[in-house]
């Protein structure tokens, strides 16, 4: 539920509690920003009601915000410090990017539907969120004029790991990444750059709308 003007957020607090505390989200920053960033500003009117309940949320055009523990799984899972300059993969309502924008020093963020792109914009940047760089443009390819990048989070599931993402990813880095059919289940993948090393890690399973482009899924 939308808290009244100038109150604590009750709903998001209760949200984190629940949803994170009580299973494995133990990142006390990232458990901030999930308490500070207002969920309900980034789903349509007739979702507010249903903005911090565990489950995802239709935004239109077919795509979803995620469920509020998997965003908090994923971000937790980039170990963000904030210095970092992160890649977003999916823009989506904005609402991760926002929650990334509290923890980094800067976020570049693709989306490939410009009416999401547009709406986002505007509601980040009623937020007062000014370290972030959005692109309409095949998340799929990255954002290479920007890269190298410290952390890549990828919003959508995608057949494999992209090469041209790892391409993107700085030396040390980590990149979270959904893969796997996306008409079936998925599972988070969690790759660690080290040199010319990449590394995988198998992580939970979960179900994103699908990367589409040119290095994921075809429209």
């Amino acid at each position: 539920m939308q808290p009244p003007a100038g109150e604590p957020n009750t709903a998001a607090q209760r949200m984190v509690r629940l949803q994170m505390e009580n299973r494995d989200i133990a990142d006390a920053r990232v458990l901030d920003a999930m308490r500070r960033v207002p969920r309900h500003i980034f789903v349509s009117l007739g979702s507010r009601e249903s903005a911090y309940e565990d489950h995802p949320l239709p935004i239109g055009y077919g795509q979803t915000i995620s469920q509020p523990y998997m965003v908090a799984f994923m971000t937790q899972a980039l170990q963000l410090r904030g210095s970092e300059r992160v890649l977003e993969i999916g823009t989506g309502s904005g609402y991760q990017t926002a929650i990334l924008s509290e923890l980094c020093s800067e976020v570049f963020s693709v989306e490939r539907i410009p009416e999401l792109s547009a709406a986002a914009e505007g509601t980040l940047a009623s937020l007062g969120y000014n370290g972030v760089h959005l692109l309409t443009a095949d998340g799929s390819l990255g954002w290479p004029q920007n890269a190298p990048y410290d952390r890549i989070l990828v919003a959508a599931a995608a057949p494999e790991v992209p090469p041209v993402l790892c391409g993107q990813l700085a030396d040390n880095g980590i990149m979270v990444i959904p893969v796997g059919d996306w008409r079936r289940a998925q599972e988070i993948i969690v790759a660690r750059r080290t040199g010319m090393r990449l590394s995988m890690e198998r992580s939970i399973g979960c179900r994103f709308v699908p990367l589409v482009g040119k290095g994921g899924f075809e429209a």
